[in-house]
């Protein structure tokens, strides 16, 4: 794959937004528990735990062993497993009066602890600086005045093609700063039968809200509002269930039970098994995909962003970091999410496994260390910051139940049990009595 050229990661990358996705969720796959407890016996001990694969807590081990170094007397046990796992132990814990101390929290469920009062406001830190953090950035993680959780790194999502196999194909990948969702439904069928079926054009997660909040945003509507209600009208939510329906029936996307639960690391993507030829990822994983898939892996824009009323992209943490209120040792536990935030020894050791830094020093400070690939993915991030992006805002309570109701009635969907028509009417009522509630 053509490498790009080793420049600075510049600081637009975190001055222009601050993050959806993924719940968007990123790295989510594999992995038991994990605990470490340092050298050197220390009289405080912090529990920290997060999500993430076993590269991710490798690393993240890596950065803790010298913010122990740098704090004598403070040792970290951490704890880590996949995504749904995780939000159910976290639920648990703090249900019990047995939280972490310092903790991963997803962006759908951080207004939801942060109004129970079991977070503590990191604005209240003296040991947390937050002076070279961008206001877009700390927004999000904002609930009436007080800061409940600070992005651990921004990213977004992106297309990501198996160039190899579009091009023994004789298909030509279609320009994705112009390209519309319909050109991309176009492409994906023009794949499936150039290659006699042997591999779907597309396969994305229809179940995934980032999807929808996208195309929301370019049609002018905020999925969820300021004032954290849902925002999407019926009528998209109907087009995004239809448009998969239609790539179905085309043949660009694959049939009805194609899809199993493999696991959500790169490596066990369909895309690495070579039988379909674009996914929608969030873009820091590109270097995974990359490296995981036999062949040359471009990464893209996603479609619609010149088409509609507006862009689509908004700059969103991947995760942020919170601090329980009950914490038994909340001045240690600043230390340590101000070591996560600010250091560029720490950084260089995770480098953009949780997106890019939010300190813009720090994320310039790492740029030599950077793979080509990351390095793909910072630029994209920078030239998407470059366009004038709406607002993205804090999840409102009951997101979680709005993402299940989602993946719920895709399932229903894809079998042809209801109609996308019903399937939005369902979803908004779902949605709308859970929201706030």
């Amino acid at each position: 794959m053509k490498k790009t050229a080793n420049t600075p990661i510049s600081r637009r990358l975190v001055l222009g937004a601050a993050m959806v996705a993924a719940g968007l969720t990123i790295s989510a796959c594999g992995g038991g528990g994990a605990t470490s407890s340092g050298s050197g016996g220390g009289n405080v001990e912090l529990n920290f735990v997060f999500w993430g694969d076993a590269n991710r807590a490798k690393m993240t081990e890596a950065a803790l062993r010298i913010f122990e170094k740098k704090n004598p007397g403070i040792t970290v046990k951490t704890e880590y497993q996949d995504s749904a796992p995780y939000a159910d132990k976290l639920a648990t814990r703090f249900a019990g009066g047995n939280p972490p101390d310092v903790l991963a929290m997803a962006n759908r469920s951080l207004l939801e602890y942060a109004q129970r009062g079991t977070l503590a406001d990191l604005k209240s830190f003296p040991e947390l600086n937050l002076d070279k953090v961008p206001e877009t950035t700390l927004s999000r993680g904002e609930v009436d005045g007080k800061l409940y959780g600070l992005a651990t790194g921004v990213t977004t999502i992106g297309m990501v093609v198996n160039k190899t196999i579009t091009d023994q194909a004789g298909v030509t990948i279609p320009d994705d700063k112009t390209w519309s969702w319909e050109d991309y439904a176009k492409f994906a069928t023009e794949v499936t039968q150039k290659t006699g079926g042997k591999v779907y054009g597309a396969g994305y997660d229809v179940a995934t809200e980032t999807g929808p909040i996208m195309l929301a945003r370019q049609r002018g509507e905020d999925f969820y509002t300021k004032d954290n209600k849902l925002g999407v009208s019926e009528k998209t939510i109907e087009d995004w269930f239809q448009y998969s329906v239609d790539l179905r029936k085309a043949g660009g996307y694959p049939p009805a039970g194609f899809f199993e639960q493999i696991g959500g690391s790169p490596a066990q993507s369909y895309l690495a098994k070579g039988t379909v030829a674009s996914q929608i990822i969030p873009i820091n994983n590109f270097r995974g995909y990359n490296e995981a898939v036999e062949g040359e892996v471009v990464l893209l824009r996603i479609p619609g962003e010149t088409s509609g009323e507006r862009r689509g992209y908004s700059a969103d943490p991947t995760m942020l970091w919170s601090i329980a209120a009950k914490s038994k040792h909340p001045k240690e536990a600043a230390k340590l999410v101000d070591f996560l935030t600010n250091d560029a020894e720490g950084a260089a050791e995770v480098l953009t496994q949780r997106g890019v830094p939010i300190n813009p020093a720090v994320a310039d400070s790492i740029t030599p260390k950077l793979s080509a690939d990351d390095k793909t993915f910072v630029d994209l991030m920078a030239a998407i910051q470059e366009d004038d992006l709406p607002p993205a805002y804090v999840y409102p309570k009951g997101a979680s139940v709005v993402a299940d109701t989602l993946k719920q009635l895709t399932t229903e969907v894809e079998f042809g049990r209801i109609s996308p028509a019903d399937a939005a009417k369902t979803f908004m009522e779902k949605s709308n009595a859970a929201i706030n509630k």
